[in-house]
């Protein structure tokens, strides 16, 4: 999929928003990207997870034990990516503000983990995720996101693969454009700040 085929699957399924949002990172911007939206067609959901996995260099495919992903937003994806692997996929969860598998999931010692996000944005959720994979056992071999919208300013100790790069500006609170300021905030996200 190119870029514009990805964009063209988000602005279909009505998940690329403008307004004033409060990202999950507490960052704010004109943008957001209701990747929920997105991925409720599961053929489209299907789509995305094969052009996501078609990113991945084949020796990193290969080598992949399980698909883990960070509850809430990574879970769909996650799911999508394990099912065009063909491997089993996972989620970590916060029920008490930290990551953890819950639910009877578990990993193997040395088991070959593909950390799966729908939107990274600072790379802080993603990088709990990793730690709470590494204090399981997994050795998170990769990191892949349908979006990256951090400018490329996001750095992980493993190789990332995002779907599309998108460059939407974000504003800590004490630096919002008068426009911006100006408009009621939404906060669409699973993760109350």
């Amino acid at each position: 999929m190119t870029e514009d085929e990805v964009l063209s699957e988000f602005r279909a399924s009505e998940a690329l928003l403008e307004g004033h949002f409060q990202l999950s990172s507490g960052r704010h911007s004109a943008h957001y990207l209701q990747c929920a939206r997105v991925l409720m067609n599961p053929q489209r959901a299907s789509r995305l997870a094969i052009a996501l996995v078609q990113k991945l260099p084949r020796e990193i495919r290969g080598h992949i034990d399980k698909v883990v992903s960070p509850a809430m937003g990574g879970v769909i994806i996650g799911h999508e990516v394990g099912r065009a692997l063909d491997r089993d996929a996972l989620f970590v969860e916060r029920p008490t503000g930290t990551f953890e598998f819950r639910r009877g999931f578990r990993l193997e010692p040395g088991e070959k983990v593909l950390m799966v996000e729908d939107v990274v944005t600072t790379g802080l959720s993603s990088r709990e995720a990793m730690e709470t994979i590494r204090q399981e056992g997994g050795d998170v071999i990769a990191a892949a996101a349908l979006v990256d919208r951090s400018g490329g300013s996001v750095a992980f100790d493993v190789p990332f693969y995002p779907l599309v790069e998108l460059s939407f500006p974000t504003y800590a609170e004490d630096e919002l454009p008068a426009e911006l300021a100006a408009m009621p905030v939404e906060k669409p996200g699973s993760r109350k700040n």
